[in-house]
């Protein structure tokens, strides 16, 4: 048995990296396990969300949208570029410069605050003892007061169309295709589908994306679907809702036929690359000894209660194997609010003020409740809507299209919801849920000095609009 520890954290994500700081901050002996490694044998820190998720994925979104931009609109500026092409390799490579800046800055950062890092895969036993096994076959036990599980999740994989290197591929498959596809398929209208389906789009490749779903971002309020809906086909986004996947074939080791049923019958699609896209689920699989204490529901999620503690004392677990959206933001916050708890310290998570953000362009933002929530629960509520179009900052930046929208209680005047659609949407929505946080009223807002030209007077106006006080568009005249 090795030295023990105050925290042990299984998982070095954005979850059980951030735990693990914020542990030794203040004052706890605390070690985290990482099972992935690089071709090399080293250490991979950050987990999907950093090596082939978020940052990655963002990194191509921004590559595609400038070269976009400068294609297609540089000359709305004056600005005369000629032909623009892209270097699909180098765009690649700077992704990986990016993501290997940020893994080693995450090592410089366990280094500064004392974590032990434990190389291996991490196993919960019995009385918070932590069971490492390395890359070499080797065991080694691990005793502490409290542990953290934050193992994360992985993407679902679906029969009908089974991963084949090259042709068929998961999120981390997509963000490492070299070459611009001349037909691309998708399955799954959610928010790795529209990023990936938005960065080859943006290089000219036909895009096809088939949906399951009646419903087109069914969790996304009304309007902001809608608009989206209306954007994406201008951006030769083919969505098909209702669409679902049956079979899949590889043509000539080259090309993929998809079969896929919808509401007019069975149907086919060829493409040259096809990504599966259709959500993830928790990585809880051998994660946990039979006697360990700690239970999952029947689909793999570890029960946890408000403060993530589960079943067995001094256990707790954050992030995507838990309740709650699987967001890289939510789990840092767990992580943090569970460090504060095992210090002693109050520890807080709002799980009502959790943005929500698809990097498409325009993003999608969205922090509360939806207008449909409202009317279902039966809220009483206003709606304030202001476009940026109406904004001097937009037009000025040639990014115009969509909203913000602002739904707040009748009778109080608490803000219940704000969503948006728009360029910069991504960075707004925090001014949303820090109103959010502090309980803020639509005359909060309507009340706070907005700096001009900008295009957060768009939440500005929007709450103004809420009463029918908006300044720069015509209110509509209330019933």
């Amino acid at each position: 048995m090795s030295d023990k520890f105050d925290v042990i954290v299984i998982g070095a994500g954005p979850g059980g990296y951030v735990a693990a700081i914020r542990a030794a901050q203040l004052g706890l002996k605390t070690a985290c396990v990482e099972k992935w490694v690089d071709d090399k044998g080293a250490a991979v820190l950050g987990g999907t969300c950093l090596n082939v998720g978020c940052i990655p994925s963002k990194a191509l979104l921004e590559s595609t949208h400038k070269f976009h931009d400068a294609k297609a609109h540089a000359n709305v500026h004056g600005i005369q570029v000629g032909d623009v092409t892209m270097d699909v390799p180098q765009m690649v490579a700077r992704k990986n410069q990016i993501v290997k800046n940020l893994t080693s800055g995450i090592t410089g950062l366990f280094k500064a605050n004392g974590v032990t890092l434990l190389q291996g895969m991490g196993k919960l036993l019995p009385g918070k003892q932590v069971e490492v096994t390395a890359a070499d076959g080797s065991v080694s036990v691990h005793e502490a007061e409290n542990v953290i599980l934050a193992s994360g999740s992985v993407p679902v994989e679906i029969p009908p169309a089974p991963l084949t290197e090259g042709l068929i591929l998961d999120n981390a498959g997509a963000l490492d295709i070299e070459e611009t596809p001349k037909r691309l398929g998708v399955i799954g209208a959610g928010v790795i589908g529209l990023e990936m389906g938005s960065v080859w789009a943006r290089l000219g490749t036909e895009v096809t994306v088939l949906e399951a779903m009646d419903d087109f971002l069914a969790a996304a309020d009304k309007d902001v679907a809608k608009e989206a809906a209306k954007l994406f086909k201008k951006q030769n986004l083919d969505i098909r809702l209702g669409a679902r996947v049956t079979g899949t074939e590889i043509l000539d080791g080259k090309e993929v036929l998809v079969r896929y049923t919808d509401s007019e019958g069975d149907k086919e699609i060829v493409v040259d690359k096809l990504i599966v896209a259709v959500g993830r689920r928790p990585q809880t699989q051998g994660l946990l000894s039979a006697d360990s204490g700690v239970k999952l529901d029947e689909r793999g999620f570890i029960f946890v209660d408000e403060h993530c503690r589960t079943d067995a004392p001094g256990v707790y677990a954050i992030g995507d194997s838990v309740r709650g959206p699987m967001l890289a933001h939510k789990a840092s916050e767990e992580g943090i609010m569970v460090a504060d708890i095992i210090a002693g310290q109050h520890g807080h998570m709002n799980y009502d003020v959790i943005p929500n953000i698809i990097y498409t362009h325009p993003e999608l933002a969205w922090v509360g409740k939806t207008e449909q929530q409202l009317k279902a629960d039966g809220v009483k509520y206003k709606a304030g809507k202001f476009p940026f179009a109406a904004t001097g900052r937009a037009m000025a930046a040639n990014d115009t299209d969509g909203f913000v929208k602002v739904l707040a209680c009748e009778e109080t005047d608490r803000i219940l919801g704000i969503h948006m659609v728009g360029g910069v949407a991504s960075e707004l929505i925090g001014q949303a849920v820090i109103a959010m946080e502090f309980c803020s009223s639509t005359e909060d807002l309507q009340m706070t000095i907005f700096a001009h030209p900008t295009v957060s007077e768009a939440l500005h106006e929007a709450a103004l609009a809420a009463d029918g006080r908006a300044i720069h568009m015509a209110n509509r005249k209330k019933r």
